[in-house]
């Protein structure tokens, strides 16, 4: 449940993971009590596999279906990318952000789906459907969004921030976080520059990489999933981080609130898509479709806590998830945020280069 999406120059490749991809195919598949199998590669806990009394859905996906899953995991989009541009094993499931599906589309990386074997797709909203990076509705099917917002500790924090602005309040300093991602970090500093960082150039990287450095003396550290102790715990006064996490972070400190910029945040989305190096096609349509089962669906939710694009999904969540604004931002406030999109890979390099840079200092 605590997305990681830090972006780095250099990728991890997890060599443990190609163990788990033996046997593709073969005779096995014409057995009638096994179909095969379906190799998925998904973000760090993603999926509720039985926590909290939840169903393991992994396992109850291999019950019902009769195809074994191959399951393993990254921590960022650039892991990702790196796994599938640079290694020979073999993915049938993957689930990248807005931005990379873009630059997955564009490098011809993506097979077009098959909807008729993914007939839950019609549960989708409709806000989640013809997406600004798959418009055309080829290659994705969404698997779940959210928003980045500000978690802060009231006792720290005397009134409720309105805008990034409070991450460069002085009478904060020492006691702020923020983000290490430079995609994120990047577009905060851009909106309180009036940068709309839907789409960014190289000049409006400097800009924000002057805002950053403005920033850097005030803050205590940059973090991802170091947020939740340092928060949870009360050892920080405030933090921008993904506002599904942030739910789940405040049923850990009473102290803990949430605050969303008035102007609007960045509205981020992970969907599935079926690489081309893909063996098991048919299956791994079988595990989309199956992902967005309502009741499935809904598990996934109750673990994760970000937004379900799922319309009968959310009719079986919960009210205290269902009616939450962390969860579920108003349909006003979505109006109101951006969307990554894909941007030339220079600039995008420039971008990482220069938060580096900003962090070394």
């Amino acid at each position: 449940m605590k997305k990681i999406l830090s972006i780095l120059l250099s990728a991890v490749i997890c060599a443990s993971c190609a163990a788990c991809f033996a046997g593709c195919g073969g005779s096995d598949e014409k057995k009638p009590e096994n179909k095969g199998e379906v190799n998925v590669y998904n973000w760090d806990d993603y999926v509720a596999e039985g926590q909290d009394g939840l169903m393991n859905v992994i396992e109850e996906f291999e019950k019902e279906t009769g195809i074994k899953v191959n399951y393993t995991t990254y921590s960022t989009n650039e892991e990702l990318y790196n796994k599938l541009k640079n290694s020979n094993d073999n993915y049938d499931v993957v689930v990248p952000s807005e931005y990379m599906v873009s630059k997955l589309i564009r490098e011809k990386m993506l097979l077009e789906l098959n909807y008729d074997n993914i007939p839950n797709y019609k549960y989708i909203n409709k806000r989640f459907k013809s997406l600004p990076c798959d418009p055309d509705n080829k290659y994705t099917v969404i698997s779940y969004w959210g928003v980045t917002a500000m978690v802060y500790d009231k006792t720290k924090v005397k009134n409720k921030p309105d805008s990034w602005d409070a991450l460069w309040d002085k009478s904060l300093k020492g006691n702020i976080l923020m983000i290490d991602n430079s995609r994120d970090a990047m577009a905060i500093a851009m909106q309180t520059l009036g940068i709309d960082p839907s789409k960014c150039t190289k000049a409006d990287v400097d800009k924000a990489t002057e805002k950053l450095k403005e920033q850097k003396p005030l803050i205590k550290k940059y973090v991802m999933d170091q947020v939740f102790n340092e928060m949870e715990g009360s050892q920080s006064a405030i933090a921008p981080y993904y506002a599904g996490d942030i739910a789940m972070m405040m049923e850990e400190n009473e102290d803990l609130d949430y605050a969303f910029p008035k102007d609007g945040s960045n509205l981020f989305y992970d969907a599935f898509c079926i690489p081309t190096c893909a063996e098991n096609k048919e299956n791994a349509e079988a595990f989309i479709n199956f992902m967005h089962k309502p009741e499935i669906a809904a598990e996934n939710c109750k673990y994760l806590r970000y937004g379900c694009p799922n319309d009968e999904a959310v009719k079986l969540l919960p009210d205290d998830i269902k009616n939450s604004e962390l969860t579920f931002p108003s349909e006003e406030y979505l109006d109101k945020c951006y969307i990554f999109s894909d941007v030339e890979d220079d600039v995008y390099t420039y971008m990482q280069d220069q938060f580096v840079k900003i962090q070394a200092k």
